[in-house]
């Protein structure tokens, strides 16, 4: 998950978070519900729709998903989310005269990716240029943007399978990280320094390959096997982990350098331009 961003709508704050998992933003619920209820207790009037979705059944309530959000005094706590199909249901339960205002502000919202939808090389060149005045290589930031095309199969095979919630999204993840790399990615995370940062951002280009590898094969698993909810869905991630985690062991073995490292991509800048002296005509120094 990227940090909280903060998108204003008729001089209200609205807290949203972009997922790189799911590839979709999520909108606080009772951000929402201030403004197009008008409340000045816009969680008693969420926890009481809540409530009403719930007893009449609506499929809604079961979509409902929790992420760390700041909230008003600065601490960060679990705040019901929605993402932008799941928000538009919401709306047509909540009687609001700004609720077509709020549908086009949501379209401006997400106008940035979907015009990187409509061409994608929009979406390349701003990854490359904001990883490359952060730092890194240009060699590095391929491979990164490689990974998030394979990352993109991934999650499309994981909704085909019927995989909905970011909790499930991670606990995926997670499988496959764990089996390939023999750490599950809060260890991994620990291992290199970082809190809430994305971990790929911060692996070497080995880790980044070997865990492109787990993502494609995972990938290529579940469109052989088609597997449907998160049981069957599990054990591909697990295999296709599994298929990077021989490729990793054999890499040790003929190099005897290990993969998984305290090593941060951060740290791997991209090298100085230098002025160099010209001594002879063989351009030795």
């Amino acid at each position: 998950m990227d940090n909280v961003k903060i998108k204003i709508f008729e001089d209200k704050r609205i807290r949203v978070i972009w997922s790189e998992e799911t590839e979709q933003w999520y909108f606080s619920v009772v951000d929402v519900c201030e403004v197009l209820a008008d409340t000045d207790r816009p969680r008693k009037y969420w926890g009481d729709l809540k409530l009403k979705l719930k007893a009449e059944g609506s499929e809604l309530s079961d979509k409902i998903g929790q992420l760390k959000m700041q909230a008003h005094d600065g601490k960060m706590r679990m705040t019901d989310v929605l993402d932008t199909e799941q928000l538009l249901r919401l709306i047509q339960s909540i009687p609001s005269k700004k609720a077509e205002p709020f549908k086009l502000w949501l379209a401006q919202v997400g106008s940035e990716r979907l015009d990187e939808i409509v061409d994608p090389e929009k979406a390349i060149d701003r990854a490359f240029e904001t990883y490359f005045k952060k730092g890194y290589s240009e060699n590095w930031i391929n491979q990164r943007i490689k990974s998030m095309e394979v990352r993109k199969g991934l999650t499309d095979e994981f909704k085909r399978a019927g995989i909905e919630n970011h909790q499930q999204y991670a606990s995926l993840t997670d499988i496959i990280t764990r089996e390939w790399s023999g750490k599950s990615t809060k260890e991994y995370k620990v291992l290199k320094g970082l809190k809430k940062e994305n971990l790929r951002d911060h692996m070497t280009n080995t880790e980044l390959i070997l865990n492109m590898l787990a993502e494609a094969a995972t990938t290529d698993i579940a469109k052989e096997k088609n597997p449907q909810g998160m049981t069957e869905t599990a054990k591909v991630a697990k295999q296709g982990g599994g298929v990077a985690k021989a490729a990793r062991k054999e890499y040790e073995l003929q190099t005897g350098k290990e993969v998984v490292s305290p090593l941060n991509a951060l740290d791997l800048k991209k090298p100085k331009t230098e002025t160099i002296e010209v001594k002879d005509e063989e351009g030795d120094e």
